[in-house]
């Protein structure tokens, strides 16, 4: 029976981008996922680098600060191994929070007048923080990932629902499918909203529905930042389409696209940038994000050995792919991680 060092329970970002720095580091490593990798969240995301929100738990701050960090690099390997191109874009945000300090504002100031920077957008009553963050194409990073972890002989086993981690005298040996079983010495269960669906301890995902649009801009470049308010917020991309986002609504595992929510979407982009009625409407869909209790993901150890999680990452997958499994690997191959972990370790739920 064939063995691996690790076996990573979701083919997500988190899953996919922890796979090829544990095989960087010579492990064997299987990804096990109920359906096509890639096709969850990870590819329903926005894909918006953000490097400051009022909304970020304060204890994920500098984990975010510190992936933010790490993505030209992260993307730039990920081009050169996988052959495919990441649109990253780092032209910043405009993030309008009209119940913010103003003093927290003058922090953040704009570069050049409003008009200059974005002609195009409506005038509002105060103008916006200007935020210098990336943003990134998810499906192009998910492609791209995948490819990666191909070139680097990852395993897949795509269609195959973990029921379960095979626990042998107290430590974790393998997971048991509705197929099969597959037996490794580590396990990692990033499996997004439903990590908690896997026995034998039972931690408190949900899933958190968003849906969005992607639209085509009349002009390629009638926006170049990124747009945040807290109505929507629009991302546009180097092939001049924008994404209009995003609900957050706790509808269980639903994932069905509602027209009246894409409707309200859509006008709600359209009072921030006029000529968007112009924008002919590409696609809507809707992606379940992973929650926990207290808005923060879930990493470390769990309290079988062998057996480790990296879930919950709610709205910031994308973000925190490349420190997560930066950090992660460090947990599974037993070394000092480079920042501390404790806020998010799985014993808190216990």
């Amino acid at each position: 029976m064939k063995t691996w060092d690790a076996i990573i329970i979701g083919a997500g970002i988190i899953g996919l981008t922890l796979a090829i720095e544990l095989r960087k580091q010579g492990l064997r490593v299987m990804v096990v996922d109920k359906g096509e990798p890639g096709r969850e969240s990870s590819w329903a995301a926005g894909g918006m680098l953000v490097d400051f929100s009022p909304e970020m738990p304060r204890a994920l701050q500098e984990l975010g600060a510190a992936s933010a960090r790490m993505y030209p690099e992260f993307v730039h390997q990920l081009k050169d191994e996988s052959r495919l191109n990441i649109d990253l874009r780092s032209e910043g945000a405009l993030l309008w929070d009209p119940a913010s300090d103003p003093l927290l504002r003058s922090s953040y100031p704009l570069p050049a007048p409003l008009a200059e920077l974005e002609p195009h957008l409506a005038a509002k009553s105060c103008e916006p923080f200007f935020v210098r963050e990336r943003c990134v194409d998810p499906r192009d990073l998910v492609a791209a990932v995948i490819a990666t972890a191909r070139h680097r002989e990852v395993d897949f086993s795509s269609g195959d629902t973990v029921l379960g981690v095979e626990i042998n005298e107290g430590k974790a040996i393998g997971v048991r499918t509705n197929k099969t079983t597959f037996a490794a010495g580590a396990i990692v269960n990033c499996a997004g909203a439903w990590a908690g669906q896997v026995a034998p301890h039972v931690f408190p995902t949900r899933p958190v529905k968003g849906q969005m649009l992607y639209v085509v801009m009349p002009e390629k470049d009638l926006l170049r930042h990124v747009v945040r308010t807290p109505e929507v917020y629009l991302i546009p991309r180097s092939d001049g389409r924008l994404l209009i986002g995003a609900t957050v609504e706790e509808a269980g595992f639903d994932k069905q696209v509602v027209p009246d929510t894409i409707h309200k979407l859509r006008k709600a982009a359209i009072e921030m940038v006029p000529r968007l009625t112009e924008a002919r409407i590409l696609e809507s869909w809707a992606g379940l994000r992973p929650g926990t209790p207290d808005a923060l993901p879930i990493l470390g150890a769990t309290s079988t050995p062998g057996y480790f999680v990296a879930t919950g990452h709610f709205r910031d997958g994308i973000l925190l792919a490349p420190i997560t499994a930066n950090l992660m690997t460090s947990v599974v191959t037993g070394r000092k991680t480079a920042l501390d972990l404790s806020a998010f370790s799985p014993a808190r739920f216990s």
